[in-house]
This record gives structure tokens, sequence and C-alpha cells, in this order.
């Protein structure tokens, strides 16, 4: 079988890439070993994000008394929790299965791995084989949970996230090991399911800007989540009872933690397992496949994108990927698409950020002016009851083009690509701050927040100045 691309891996980086190479005339086959989707639409950000929504809803009828509502015996059943997920996650599989087949693309489901540059081997479920010569690979094959060698990990009740999903009854005590993304987005959510949860914390959220860094674990700690910051996960075991947590903190102290399942949450890895990358030439260092801004290989006709280059991790950034690599294929250049990254943190309350944190601005030389505002001094904020957090701004001293945004409130997710924009194509504050914001939204604090630069905000009191 011949193809002008084909790609091997049908996650958000994949069948994004087959898409948009179907849309340039290309005729594209995609292979998926398991379902279109990859981790993100089946293990990973839609999952989670339907829990999140049970958690969400959790918390309102935890603190319904403070809206004058009354709800007496509620609980939560587990098994129907996760078939809502299950249901959430089928129908965004069978959707996107459809668009990529409406599309032209051919879909071969089984495991590739290269012949050589030029023929890729599928190994079809049906228990068939075809060989691919295609003008073009892109190798979009994600990545995977990595297993730290901590001795234990291999006990009954010690899980990664793929394991936690499938889940169907809520553990009373849970440790956490990992204060990433990951581990703190499933933290957050069960300790709003009721379960004890209790994290072990190397350096939490290693990527947020450090005002969030020091207000978040305060916020955490009366939400009754437990937090051991700057501590390492050092043996896992077997107790009569369930499991034992040992690790140390950074004065050399010995934490014990017992719990019914610890989830290794410690991060992922690029996932390049039976591609034979070998047999193609194909340069895998250790990290992930190195590609140039062509997103190519140091095979001319093999490109890579996503997870697999052991860069940023998150789907948004594969199918960015996967149309700027499309698209570059198709006219012979390197794409002009933008390189500011919205991050979002689903927790509560929500982080997201975009561009530099203030110690990174720092670093590459910047004079820095920043402006904050705090949710609890915002209308629609204070109407939700969800006043925990706030937008701040850092800008350049010199140009007052905004450098990063980081957001920790309400929505932030939400609120976090406006700010992006801003950044993308080099606003300045009066960009945003000029720009007139609906009353009364969550917005109204990125706007205050900007206008805070320059000391123009309007519902914040003037700083008072010395006599």
């Amino acid at each position: 079988m011949e193809k002008d691309l084909l790609i091997i891996g049908g996650g958000p980086g994949g069948y994004v890439a087959a898409i948009r190479g179907a849309q340039l005339g290309m005729d594209v086959a995609l292979v998926e070993a398991d379902r279109i989707g990859g981790t993100c639409l089946n293990r990973g950000c839609i999952p989670t994000k339907a829990l999140y929504a049970n958690a969400q809803l959790m918390d309102k009828l935890a603190h319904a008394d403070s809206f004058g509502i009354k709800v007496d015996g509620y609980q939560m059943d587990m098994g129907q929790v996760m078939d809502r997920k299950d249901s959430v996650v089928d129908q965004l599989v069978k959707g996107t299965d459809k668009v990529v087949e409406d599309n032209g693309v051919l879909i071969l489901r089984g495991f590739a791995s290269f012949l050589s540059s030029e023929a890729v081997e599928v190994k079809l479920h049906d228990g068939t084989t075809e060989v691919i010569k295609a003008k073009s690979v892109i190798i979009a094959t994600g990545s995977v949970p990595s297993s730290p060698p901590v001795p234990g990990n291999d006990l009954p009740g010690v899980i990664d996230s793929d394991q936690l999903l499938e889940m169907r009854e809520l553990p009373k005590r849970m440790v956490v090991a990992g204060s990433g993304v990951i581990g703190m987005e499933f933290a957050s959510i069960y300790n709003s399911f009721g379960s004890e949860v209790t994290v072990i914390s190397s350096t939490l959220l290693k990527r947020i800007d450090k005002d969030i860094v020091k207000r978040l674990p305060l916020i955490l700690k009366k939400r009754g989540l437990k937090l051991h910051d700057g501590a390492r996960a050092k043996e896992i075991r077997k107790t009569d009872t369930g499991l034992l947590m040992i690790a140390t903190n950074k004065k050399g102290e010995t934490i014990e933690v017992e719990a019914d399942v610890v989830l290794m949450a410690v991060g992922r890895r690029a996932f390049v397992d039976g591609l034979k990358l070998e047999a193609a030439g194909v340069i895998f260092d250790g990290n992930g496949i190195p590609v140039d801004n062509k997103f190519q290989t140091n095979v001319p006709n093999i490109y890579a994108i996503g997870d697999v280059l052991g860069g940023v991790m998150l789907a948004h950034v594969a199918s960015h990927h996967g149309i700027a690599c499309v698209e570059g294929i198709a006219t012979g250049e390197a794409p002009h698409h933008g390189s500011t990254v919205p991050d979002c943190i689903f927790i509560d309350p929500q982080i997201a950020y975009a561009g530099l944190t203030e110690e990174q601005a720092v670093a590459k030389g910047y004079e820095i002016k920043t402006g904050k505002f705090n949710f609890v001094a915002n209308g629609k904020a204070l109407s939700m009851g969800e006043t925990d957090g706030f937008v701040k701004v850092i800008a350049d001293a010199s140009t007052l083009k905004i450098l990063g945004v980081h957001i920790m409130g309400p929505h932030a997710s939400d609120l976090i690509h406006e700010a992006s924009l801003a950044i993308d194509h080099q606003m300045d504050v009066h960009a945003i701050g000029n720009s007139i914001h609906a009353h009364p939204t969550l917005a109204e604090a990125l706007h205050e927040a900007v206008l805070n630069v320059t000391d123009a905000a309007i519902h914040i009191s003037p700083t008072k100045k010395k006599k």
C-alpha cells in the first residue's frame, strides 16, 4: 500500500494531523493500536475532567448551606460516577472516529513498526499484516506513565493514573506520590470525593509562578488535603491494614503515611516501544525524538510531534504540532504558528498560566512590572462563592508588553486564553486595559490586574505612601 502521509498514533496529535493532511489533499493513513484520541481522550484529559465535574458538584453540595439550600443524606455512587465518565469518553471517541473517517482518512487498527525509512509494517488486530510505503511519516505515539524506582512500587494497591481511572470503589485513604499536574488533579478530585488524601511532593507544581506556589498550600490545607512539600518517596511497605508510604523531607526527617491506595504520579515518558526506530535510522536520545523547526527528525521524510518529543506533554500542544507539521510538509516551509502555550490545572481553585513566570522573566534579563487582582474583590466571583485566588500579570517595565499571566481562581482555564493571545501577539497592557470587559464577569479580574501594572486599577485601594 502506498500513501502520501502515514501517521503512527491516533492521539490528539496524530488524528488532528491526519484530518489536516486530508484537508490539504493528501492520501492519509492513520495507525492506532487502541482507540482514537490517545491518552488524552481515553485515559487523561477527558475522563479526569468528567471526574472533576463530579468533584465540583460534591463541593457545591458540601457548601449548599451558605446559599440557603438544605441538602441532607446525599451520597456518591462511585460505580455510577465511573459509568458517566465512560459514557463521556465513548461519545467523544465515536464522534472523533467519525470525523476522521468522514475526511477520507484510512484508519488501520494495529501496531506499527519500521522496516526501513521507506516502509512501515502494521500488524492489524485481525491477524493480518500490511506494509505501507509513504512519502512522509509522522510519529505521534505519545507517552505513558513512568514508574519511579521506589521499592514496593509493584505491591498490590500501588497504581498509576490509568489504573485509578478504572477503580470503581472509593478508597478511604490515598497517598499521591508526585505533585505535578496529574498528581494534584487526582488529589483534588479524590479529596472532594471524600477520601483522606496525602500528597508527597518534591516540588509543588514546579512550572507555576512563585506567588501561586506560596498561596496554594494554605488553600489545600483549608480543604483538608495534606501536603508534604519538599519530600521524596523512599519505600512502600505492605501492612496489616493496607500500605505504608515512607518518605523523607529536606531536613532528613522520616514521614510515614498509611493508605489503602498509593497513586504513583511522578510523570510520563515518551513512548517508542516496538517502533523499531533503529530500522529507519531515527534518533531517540532517551528523553524523546529530536526534531527541527519543521518537526523533521534526522531522517528527512520522517517527522515527530507531541509527547514523543519529550518536551511539554500537553494534548493541545500535540494538536498544534500536528497541524503545523502537516502544513510544513505541504508547503516545504517552516510553519508560522503561535508559540505561547496556555497550561491549565483542574484543581480547586483552578490554575492557568501562559508566558513567563516572574522568576523566568528576571532570569531572561527583563526589568519587570507586575499587577495583581484578588478574586475576592470581583463581583461575579463573590456571587458564585468562589473567591480564593488572584490574577497576576507580568510586563516588561520599558515597553509594557505582557510577558506572562498567572491565574488561580474560578474558571482560570477559560480566562487564560485572552492572556495567551495577548502574549503571542506581543500586546502591551494598554491593549487589554483599553478593551471593554463585560460586567459582572470573572474576566474583569484579568482586566483589573492588567490595569494594576500601571497603578490604574479601579477596584484596588491605593498604596499608602509614607510621609
